[in-house]
């Protein structure tokens, strides 16, 4: 009896020792966000006070006060965003593929980009189509 589907092809996990380096990466590089918006906004460091000390990782992801994201720059907040992204794709096990094309991307650019979202190639194409 002969498949009538095709089957999907199957990628094959990236190293979980390297996955758990990229989430104490992308971990870090929130809270030094963070930090530097407590040391630059009086405000957002009064709310921070308030909170117990296990809500600061999460602290920049979730809509508590509009005056604390208005502080942040917007740069900030798209890169607070992709990390919350590359959080959530560990989660989920797909962290380390393309959003794409599903191939790897490759360790170097994680390791530079931690919270990047395509490979090189796809993203020069999409860089390429918004000029």
């Amino acid at each position: 009896m002969a498949a009538t589907g095709k089957k999907k092809k199957k990628i094959p996990p990236i190293d979980q020792d390297f996955i758990e380096k990229m989430e104490t990466s992308l971990l870090t590089l929130k809270a030094e966000i963070v930090d530097n918006l407590v040391a630059s906004n009086e405000d957002f460091k009064e709310i921070m006070e308030g909170m117990e000390p296990k809500d600061l990782a999460d602290i920049a992801s979730d809509d508590i006060d509009r005056k604390m994201i208005e502080a942040i720059g917007s740069q900030e907040l798209k890169r607070l965003k992709l990390i919350d992204s590359a959080l959530t794709r560990i989660k989920q096990g797909k962290y380390g593929h393309c959003i794409k094309c599903v191939k790897r991307i490759p360790q170097e650019r994680l390791t530079a980009i931690p919270y990047a979202l395509m490979c090189i190639e796809c993203k020069s194409e999409e860089e390429r189509r918004n000029r």
